[in-house]
């Protein structure tokens, strides 16, 4: 069995879990008779959230800490504990296409593609039932801890810009460092259900893993996009999401995955970090401190 083979039966199963994922989102609003286009105000506000950050996220800032400050800069969400469904939900569809422009791009083994993804998938299949019952309070407390973890890992990248010099000849990891990509990812798959991204935690972990960056794409792109698609199920089935306004967010984050893939040069990334650096650290903050603030019913 080829690669190449292989590579096209990914993508198959990418496009299915893009049509499976609109399917279980519309039925799912169907049946409850949800407003999921929401009032003009609230879908255009929608709208502009997904497309700021999933077109940050193609340029690979990530998405959950940034939409977690739109979030709560807009009063998008009215109870924190829709915090991780909502955003699992509206960024599932984009970044399907995202890992589907990636994988296409960029060239990784497929050991190191299928065994990483599979184990974040599992990871986020045990995570979204730990967090089912999270009160708002909790959601708060955990989100913002781990947006701080996520800033400070931000900063380290930056600092040392760790992989950048590794070859870009070498495509996958292998024995012990493959072992140890593996455990990682199923801890991620379970953080991510918490509202944890794993762009920059998966980054340092190949450029330590002595792979550069840019192998690493294809892979942290389809974890992400798998991750969201198997959590968003149990986040749809309980109706742990903000559904008023949530198409707009998607249409948003589609057409904002498919801009950034056409405009990858010419943008300073490095100035939009330092910016998204601060305004993780300030959402981290502020959810820690309305978690022990706020009187949550």
């Amino acid at each position: 069995m080829t690669e190449n083979f292989l590579l096209h039966i990914i993508k198959i199963i990418v496009i299915i879990s893009i049509i499976f994922t609109a399917y279980t989102i519309f039925k799912h609003v169907y049946a409850k008779k949800i407003n999921i286009v929401g009032t003009p105000k609230k879908f255009i506000t929608a709208f502009l959230i997904g497309f700021i950050t999933d077109l940050l996220d193609t340029w690979g800032i990530g998405s959950f800490a940034t939409t977690t400050t739109l979030f709560k800069a807009t009063k998008f969400i009215k109870d924190d504990k829709f915090l991780p469904g909502t955003m699992t939900v509206a960024h599932a569809i984009p970044v399907l296409f995202e890992a589907l422009f990636f994988i296409t791009a960029v060239k990784v083994e497929m050991p190191t593609l299928i065994l990483m993804t599979s184990s974040a998938i599992l990871g986020a299949f045990i995570g979204t039932r730990v967090t089912k019952n999270w009160n708002a309070k909790l959601v708060q407390r955990t989100l913002g801890f781990l947006l701080l973890i996520a800033a400070i890992v931000m900063i380290i990248r930056m600092i040392f810009d760790p992989g950048t010099s590794n070859s870009i000849e070498v495509h996958g990891l292998h024995g012990t460092w493959l072992v140890a990509g593996i455990i990682f990812n199923f801890t991620l798959g379970i953080l991510m259900t918490m509202g944890l991204g794993n762009y920059a935690p998966e980054l340092v972990f190949f450029s330590l893993a002595g792979v550069n960056p840019l192998i690493a794409l294809p892979v942290m792109m389809l974890d992400a996009a798998m991750v969201m698609v198997t959590s968003s199920q149990e986040f749809i089935k309980r109706d742990r999401v903000e559904w008023n306004g949530l198409l707009g967010m998607i249409l948003g984050g589609i057409i904002g995955v498919f801009i950034a893939a056409k405009v990858l040069t010419g943008i300073d990334i490095e100035l939009l970090k330092k910016v998204t650096i601060v305004i993780v650290i300030y959402t981290g903050i502020s959810l820690i401190h309305s978690s022990f603030k706020k009187k949550i019913q």
